[in-house]
Order: structure tokens, then C-alpha cells, then sequence
């Protein structure tokens, strides 16, 4: 039986944010493969209380290309692991650096990098600009995603633009593209149900700058003009309202530990993101439940779909407005079933289940 050994940065249970998500699919997926016996975990925080002194030492980490908590000894007990495993399984290329030390000492198994993103657009993105140190979480990332490039024996990425941009910033495709997948928890629909006149519209998404920037761009220039109900929906989003003051009207949900009746309840789900890199989980989960779906071309990234048939692409307030109005006077059902069709034939975990597989085929 061949044995797995898979490195996490933390624990992923109770609300998790996309990446969290991403994270146990790929730890489901494994044991699935594999057999539960055949895998083992280790985590960088195992959940103990990060003190000033521990915070302080990760941010001086970071200097030498450790990210968010790793650290050298840590980075040492996999290597000395490693002998004992056929596989290690990286959940992040942030894990470049054991990736490096894996193969300079001489590990014989294969290695496995999961690319959440390229991480280096994704803090240029993320990370503020008013940060001090942002140059290093950036350089850090940049390297990481480097070392994981050059040394992993295999490399998984989301889509083929992150795909795309591996190749022009480090020299190297990947292996296989493995799209965001998500298991089954649709309980079903009333499949006649039309949207309102003044429809339901839900953002779902965690507090992050992304997420943050999309919400407040469709408050300041959508929302004025149109005639509907908007709620927001995500872990720890209540402080982006304590941040702002046009948001004081707006519903804000903080840290649901279940998102299901957030969708089912919408009319819309309305996802206007304008930065990132991989995928965004959130339309995953809205094309799971059958949502109509507004988005922008960052929603829709890495998708095989028609935008058009699962709600309408909207780049700007323009098309937002446009779309709305006319959901308005001309009201559809709020199950889309061409949505959960394409859930099902493409991004359900038995759909994706043999090209992670394949990862593992000698």
C-alpha cells in the first residue's frame, strides 16, 4: 500500500474561506485514492494560540522565504519524514521551500505542489499597499512559487491562465489542471419558483480585499440605480461594514457556520470580483445550488460555461443595472438548471475525481 504524506498549514474545519475549501477537497480526495490509513497530515499551526513572540518570528521568517508560520525546524521534520511516504503531497506551492529541501536531501518519492494560485498575483493583489513588509510577503511568495515550480515532480494548477502565467513568470506548465470542485450538498429546489419583482441579490464571499472591493464598488454604483434587496454573506465581514459607512443600511451575515439557506434564498447571487488568480469557489458553489449567477469575467475565470445562460457577464455598473432591470420586468425561475448541469458534469468531485487520479499514475 503507498502512503501519502500531505503538509497543510492549518487544520481545515468549522467556516473556511475558499482556499479552505480547495484544501479539503484535496484532503477527501486523497484518502479516497489512497485509502484513509494511507495518509497522514501535517499541519505548520496544529492549533495552539499564536502569541506575539510566534507572530513576531513568522513575520521575521519571512526574510528568508518561510511563509505565514513555517519555519525551518518545521520544514527539517518533513524532510525526515519523507523516507517513510511514496508521496508528499504540498497543499500550497507557499510549501516551495520544502519542495527545495525534499529533493536537495536526496528524497527519492514524488512530490506533489497544489496550486491554489499564482501566489504572487494573488498577494500583489491582496496584500495593501500601506503595508510594511509588503514587498517581502510578495518577494516571499514569488520565490515559494519558484522553488515549487523547479523542484516538485508534479504540479497541479486550477486553470490554464494560472497555467499560462506559471510558464511565463517560472519556466514551467503544469502537469494537470485540476478546476475547483466541490461535493454534492444540494437537498433540492422548488423548480417553479420565479424571481421576485424586487429580487433577492446575495454576495457570499469572506472579508478580503477582493471580496471587499466587489461589494463596495456594487454599493456605490449598482445599488443606487436598481431596484432590488441586497444581503452580504461571509466569514468575518462584519467588519468590513464597521469600516464604511455606506454599508450601514446594507444586511451583513458574519460567519455562518452554514451557507445553504443564503443561496437557496437568493434570486441572484451577485459576484462582481475584479482581481485575484485561480478560481473562485463561490461560483462553484452558486452553479451546485442552480443560482442565476451576475458576475464579471474574474467570477467566471477557469468556468466552461455560458455565462449568458447562467445569469449574464457584467464588467460594468452598466451591465449590472441593465441585467437587473430587466430580471426585473421580466422575472425567471430561480433554479437554473443549465447551472446545475454544468456543476454536475464538471465541477462535482466525481467529475474531477480521475484527473486527480492521474496525478498519482506512475
Amino acid at each position: 500500500m503507498k502512503k501519502v504524506l500531505a503538509v497543510w498549514f492549518k487544520r481545515y474545519d468549522g467556516i473556511l474561506d475558499g482556499g479552505g475549501q480547495g484544501n479539503r477537497r484535496c484532503f477527501d480526495m486523497l484518502r479516497r485514492v489512497f485509502g484513509e490509513g494511507a495518509v497522514d497530515s501535517l499541519y505548520v499551526h496544529d492549533g495552539g494560540r499564536e502569541g506575539y513572540g510566534k507572530l513576531a518570528r513568522s513575520a521575521f521568517y519571512t526574510l528568508w522565504d518561510y511563509h505565514n508560520g513555517l519555519t525551518p525546524g518545521f520544514v527539517r521534520k518533513v524532510v525526515e519524514m519523507a523516507p517513510a511516504y511514496d508521496y508528499v503531497f504540498l497543499s500550497t506551492s507557499l510549501f516551495g521551500l520544502i519542495a527545495r529541501d525534499l529533493k536537495r536531501k536526496g528524497y527519492g518519492g514524488k512530490v506533489i505542489v497544489h496550486f491554489h494560485n499564482v501566489e504572487s498575483i494573488y498577494y500583489e493583489a491582496s496584500v495593501p499597499k500601506w503595508l510594511p513588509g509588503r514587498q517581502f510577503v510578495i518577494r516571499c511568495a514569488a520565490r515559494n512559487d519558484g522553488f515549487s515550480c523547479r523542484y516538485a515532480d508534479k504540479v497541479l494548477v486550477l486553470n490554464e491562465r494560472d497555467n499560462g502565467l506559471l510558464q511565463q513568470r517560472y519556466g514551467r506548465r503544469a502537469d494537470a489542471v485540476l478546476p475547483i470542485a466541490l461535493p454534492d450538498v444540494f437537498t433540492g429546489a422548488d423548480l417553479q419558483a420565479m424571481t421576485s419583482e424586487c429580487p433577492l441579490c446575495v454576495f457570499i464571499g469572506s472579508c478580503f480585499p477582493p471580496n471587499n472591493e466587489g461589494v463596495l464598488w456594487f454599493v456605490r454604483n449598482v445599488l443606487p440605480h436598481v431596484r432590488v434587496r441586497f444581503k452580504v454573506v461571509g466569514k468575518g465581514m462584519s467588519k468590513l461594514k464597521a469600516s464604511h459607512e455606506c454599508l450601514k443600511d446594507i444586511e451583513f451575515v458574519s460567519d455562518a457556520p452554514d451557507l445553504r439557506p443564503y443561496f437557496e434564498e437568493a434570486d441572484f447571487m451577485v459576484l462582481p470580483i475584479f482581481s485575484g488568480s485561480g478560481m473562485k469557489v463561490k461560483t462553484c458553489e452558486a452553479l451546485m445550488y442552480g443560482k442565476n449567477i451576475l458576475g464579471t469575467d474574474e467570477t467566471f475565470e477557469g468556468y466552461e460555461l455560458d455565462a449568458e445562460k447562467v445569469g449574464g457577464r457584467c464588467n460594468t455598473a452598466a451591465d449590472f443595472i441593465a441585467r437587473l432591470e430587466g430580471y426585473s420586468r421580466c422575472p425567471v425561475r430561480r433554479f437554473n438548471s443549465y447551472a446545475r448541469s454544468v456543476y454536475l458534469q464538471n465541477y462535482s468531485d466525481s467529475a474531477t475525481e480521475n484527473i486527480f487520479r492521474s496525478i498519482f499514475n506512475e
